[in-house]
């Protein structure tokens, strides 16, 4: 049965490179008018992935449909796509207008509607003023919205991103993040970007698929792949989590205790009803740095568990102060706390204290 509401529905995709299994049997949705991310790390496949969409490799195995329609031998011209590449591959001697107008040149469109059509995707883009410079005389951040103009004017049904933005420096980066979100929107296109960047991911994507060896691991919003991540490499690879391993010691109804033999102490966990965790089970415990308080004081907040830990570290990063904390001979934790908030605590390394948590902050997983 096919998704109607589907721009592109990947099922059990393989693809290998000589004896390397690049794409391990990979399906997913894609819902049209959907900002969706691949991410993970250099080999994970997901750039492999994003190439089969185009046409520009073929699968061993399993089924690509765009908009209802296979793929199968359809090749990269005739498919309603376009790829924005790294590098943007704007034509140097060209304006502009000439550039984003070589797509519906080169199909025959007529004169009047090309002029119309690059108008649009000018303006979609906010480079109207801007129709007769010469890429090299536009910033990386213009020539990237060029390449967007060039490939949108051509009214794919998905548009497809590889690595979009990593050619430009830290503070474009973060105002191209917002911008390319808001061009998705005004174009009303399904994208498809392929990065290995987390921050780009969250704050673009309405869905992300954390790829790892040819796998998809997990798939969700930003906010779910960040505050539930279903593995630990999902929860390492977005974002930064602090871990304790432990062995489960009994259970009372929904909560169960841990003991870790990583550092002194027993603490108290939610059981995820997804697991099957019982009493002797090995288990991770993952907490965010943000989630996290250090105090002096004796007594808690009420929902806290907490465990002694010393100051090893204490890093200043601008907007917040990042408090390494050792609560074992080999168990540090990184705590993350604003500036606002820092000043106040006045630690330095050696200060004996508590590190704390609400229980439900706490994400746990079976080993």
């Amino acid at each position: 049965m096919v998704d109607q509401s589907a721009s592109i529905d990947i099922a059990s995709l393989v693809k290998r490179h000589g004896a390397t299994l690049a794409v391990d049997h990979v399906s997913l949705t894609v819902q049209r008018g959907e900002f969706f991310s691949l991410l993970g790390p250099s080999g994970a496949g997901k750039t492999s992935v994003l190439r089969m969409i185009a046409g520009f490799e073929t699968p061993d195995e399993g089924t690509i449909r765009i908009d209802g329609r296979s793929m199968e031998a359809v090749p990269p011209n005739r498919r309603p796509v376009n790829l924005v590449f790294q590098s943007y591959a704007l034509f140097p001697h060209m304006t502009v207008a000439q550039n984003v107008a070589f797509g519906p040149t080169m199909q025959g469109a007529p004169r009047a509607d090309i002029t119309s059509r690059v108008r649009l995707a000018l303006d979609m883009v906010k480079l109207s003023s801007k129709e007769e410079r010469l890429p090299s005389q536009l910033s990386g951040g213009e020539q990237q919205r060029v390449a967007l103009a060039r490939a949108l004017v051509n009214r794919p049904s998905v548009l497809l991103l590889d690595e979009p933005l990593s050619a430009l420096d830290q503070q474009l980066r973060q105002e191209m993040q917002v911008e390319l979100k808001s061009i998705q929107a005004r174009a009303a296109c399904t994208f498809v970007c392929v990065t290995h960047h987390q921050e780009e991911a969250l704050t673009m994507s309405d869905r992300v698929a954390v790829m790892h060896q040819g796998r998809v691991l997990q798939v969700g919003s930003p906010q779910d792949l960040y505050e539930a991540p279903g593995s630990a490499f999902v929860a390492r690879f977005i974002g930064v989590s602090n871990e304790l391993r432990g062995i489960v010691r009994r259970i009372d109804g929904e909560r169960a205790i841990v003991h870790s033999p990583e550092c002194v102490g027993e603490i108290q966990i939610v059981l995820p009803l997804h697991l099957a965790i019982q009493v002797g089970s090995p288990v991770t415990v993952l907490i965010r740095p943000e989630r996290l308080r250090l105090s002096t004081a004796v007594q808690g907040l009420s929902g806290e568990q907490s465990l002694a830990a010393s100051v090893d570290k204490v890093l200043y990063s601008g907007s917040d102060r990042r408090y390494l904390v050792r609560l074992g001979e080999h168990v540090v934790w990184n705590v993350r706390v604003p500036n606002d908030e820092s000043g106040r605590h006045g630690l330095v390394p050696g200060d004996h204290l508590s590190v704390r948590w609400q229980i439900s902050d706490a994400v746990v997983l079976s080993e």
